[in-house]
């Protein structure tokens, strides 16, 4: 039987395999390895209890196009809902799938409880504090668009929710990188995603820095936004958009930076968190970063999986 790995940190992938999915990611993105079916006669379950237009599809169809059956889940399906624990549940899955892709929006703690076993593999397709696979489709993102990834610098405005904590993680693992946060007083990464970012930083000689104004923005290579009102979550105050309006990216921003290169995870909100004239415009790979969801997670699937060899073709 292959082995089975999880993946519900950033910090569960050794530097090794963190390079191997981007890289892999940047092949399927290509073209290479159409035809493969590395995951022929697997059984992937997808689970979401929240909603999910990328991340959902891209599983489904990467699974599907590397060879593997499906199943998948509601928020209601499983027997959890009538009381069942979620180490029971599995413990049972786990009998039956290879891998598990699972968005709870909830504790990592829970995710942990399903990868409990030695059978099947769990993938965090995004939970309350971190979401991995968003970071990996960013990565594969920027792989393609610059020679490098070392090096590079990057200017994230906007909450410092899951997808800023698992950026942090991961560009922290190449050389030379710079990861610019600006976000909203209160709406911060939290700090034990920034020290943990920063003890590999000191490895790379990478730069983590978070501050909660848009004022002396830095000179970077890449501007990355996420909506304001992240999947799952609410806000604790009525009063919440007072504070993220400085923080919305426009051509002002872009021009301050010196970015010619625009991320935006999606869903977006148009005159919300970024302009239109920036989403929709020349220097916005946004689309791209969403369909290399898909390319990243078939290599994320075949890892976790198993099914490959960490530094092969």
């Amino acid at each position: 039987m292959p082995m089975r790995q999880h993946l519900i940190s950033i910090d569960d992938l050794e530097d090794d395999d963190l390079h191997w999915i981007v890289r892999r990611g940047v092949e399927y993105a290509s073209g290479r390895h159409s035809d493969a079916r590395p995951l022929h006669g697997a059984v992937v379950g997808v689970l979401f209890r929240k909603t999910s237009t990328r991340t959902r599809t891209a599983f489904s169809a990467g699974a599907l196009r590397l060879g593997a059956n499906l199943i998948t889940y509601g928020p209601a399906d499983l027997q959890e809902n009538t009381g069942e624990t979620v180490e029971d549940t599995g413990a049972v899955l786990s009998r039956m799938l290879d891998v598990l892709v699972a968005r709870t929006a909830g504790a990592e703690s829970e995710l942990r409880a399903y990868a409990a076993q030695r059978r099947m593999a769990v993938v965090n397709a995004m939970s309350a504090a971190e979401h991995p696979t968003q970071a990996l489709a960013d990565l594969t993102t920027l792989a393609q668009h610059f020679p490098a990834i070392d090096g590079l610098r990057v200017l994230y405005v906007g909450e410092g929710n899951n997808t800023a904590s698992a950026l942090s993680l991961a560009l922290a693992r190449y050389p030379g990188t710079e990861l610019h946060l600006r976000t909203p007083p209160g709406y911060g990464v939290e700090a034990r995603f920034i020290d943990r970012a920063r003890v590999t930083a000191k490895r790379t000689e990478a730069r983590i820095e978070q501050r909660h104004d848009m004022s002396a923005l830095p000179e970077v290579d890449v501007v990355y936004t996420t909506r304001w009102q992240t999947t799952g979550t609410t806000k604790p105050t009525a009063d919440w958009r007072t504070a993220f309006e400085p923080f919305r990216v426009d051509g002002a921003v872009l021009d301050r930076s010196g970015a010619t290169v625009f991320l935006h995870d999606l869903p977006a909100h148009r005159g919300e968190e970024v302009t239109a004239d920036v989403l929709d415009g020349p220097v916005s790979v946004a689309f791209r970063q969403a369909e290399n969801k898909y390319h990243s997670a078939r290599a994320v699937l075949e890892w976790c999986a198993g099914r490959t060899t960490v530094g092969g073709a």
